[in-house]
């Protein structure tokens, strides 16, 4: 849900529209630089930077999501790769090509 001082900023976005979600991953560790991917550890360690691990030194989130619903302040997404509470930095569109 949106604080209702950016409401206006919000009010273009539409259903079936992809956008980019940026999140703070506020329950990271930043002292990890290489990680096993998706937390098996079958696979070989891997820098952070080569994975899309929540642990790293700035725990940025980058997420292309599709809207799912949008009702006043809230707007629901689909494919969202974030536990719940996940801080939300900001949300831009998705450009077509050549724009």
């Amino acid at each position: 849900m949106f604080n209702r001082d950016v409401a206006d900023g919000i009010r273009d976005l539409a259903v079936g529209a992809e956008v980019f979600v940026l999140t703070w991953l506020h329950q990271a560790r930043r002292d990890v630089l290489a990680v096993h991917p998706r937390d098996d550890p079958r696979t070989p360690e891997t820098g952070v930077f080569s994975t899309r691990s929540p642990d790293r030194p700035n725990p940025l989130g980058l997420h292309r999501v599709q809207i799912a619903a949008v009702d006043r302040l809230r707007v629901r997404v689909r494919d969202l790769e974030a536990i719940a509470g996940t801080p939300i930095v900001d949300v831009k569109p998705v450009l077509a090509e050549g724009r």
